[in-house]
């Protein structure tokens, strides 16, 4: 490690001069920005640019078209449900109407078993 110096020389000076030149010759090497050059890579920056909002508008048009299966999908269930809740109401008056069928002949039976048991008791 160098010792640090109270002064500054022109030579060190010079040197420190060239290699910060040197320093930033290389980074604009790494770089390619050479004249001109910095308009063209922001030029193919915003066509990058404008490509990923290309790609990002046909997945914003791809979910629309999710969205509105989904749309559709959903309706197809409403009808379904619709559906489903007129066969079941059909359904239940079917029940209701085995119910009083049931209901019925059982009174009628017995009924009839009541007055058969009264003609035979009257015969006895």
């Amino acid at each position: 490690m160098q010792t640090m110096r109270e002064s500054w020389t022109d030579e060190r000076l010079d040197d420190l001069n060239d290699r910060v030149s040197d320093g930033f010759r290389q980074v604009d090497a790494r770089f390619g920005r050479v004249e001109g050059e910095i308009k063209d890579l922001r030029g193919e920056m915003n066509e990058r640019f404008d490509r990923v909002d290309e790609r990002f508008n046909r997945i914003d048009e791809r979910f629309e078209r999710i969205d509105g299966r989904f749309e559709r999908i959903d309706g197809r269930f409403e009808r379904m449900a619709a559906r489903d809740d007129e066969q079941f109401g059909r359904i239940d008056e079917r029940l209701d109407s085995i119910q009083r069928l049931i209901a019925f002949g059982a009174i009628a039976m017995s009924g009839s078993f009541l007055a058969g048991f009264a003609a035979l008791a009257s015969q006895l």
